[in-house]
């Protein structure tokens, strides 16, 4: 079974994320909405499959990256997170809430063994 199929996501913490926002934008040229920065691209194998990878600052109090203490977070797409998320059980991985579903996919937290909170991402075709 494939799992990681590619990098969803960069999310951190800020001290203030709408300056931080501007700053980047204007130093780096990262275009931003109200979500942070979407890099669209094709898949590499398959280019009419498109994707997005998305980049994100949070205020400090967030409490999304609960229970993790670190100042970051990383998004993975992954392929059938219900068969890996058995997996990752089957191997005492720490799962931190519920499997969600949205209109644009499945989500799943989990702690890697340094107690980095990581997000899984089954997205929508």
């Amino acid at each position: 079974m494939k799992k990681v199929t590619g990098l969803g996501g960069v999310f951190f913490k800020s001290d203030n994320p709408k300056a931080m926002n501007e700053w980047y934008a204007k130093n780096l040229g990262l275009p931003q909405s109200e979500y942070g920065t979407t890099f669209e691209w094709r898949d590499a194998e398959d280019t009419t499959k498109e994707g997005s990878t998305s980049w994100c600052l949070f205020p400090q109090d967030t409490k999304y990256f609960n229970p993790s203490e670190k100042q970051f977070m990383i998004n993975y797409r992954v392929e059938n997170l219900v068969e890996l998320v058995e997996e990752l059980k089957k191997e005492n991985v720490t799962i931190v809430d519920e499997l969600a579903e949205y209109d644009y996919g499945k989500f799943i937290h989990i702690l890697d063994p340094e107690g980095n909170i990581i997000e899984l991402w089954e997205p929508k075709d």
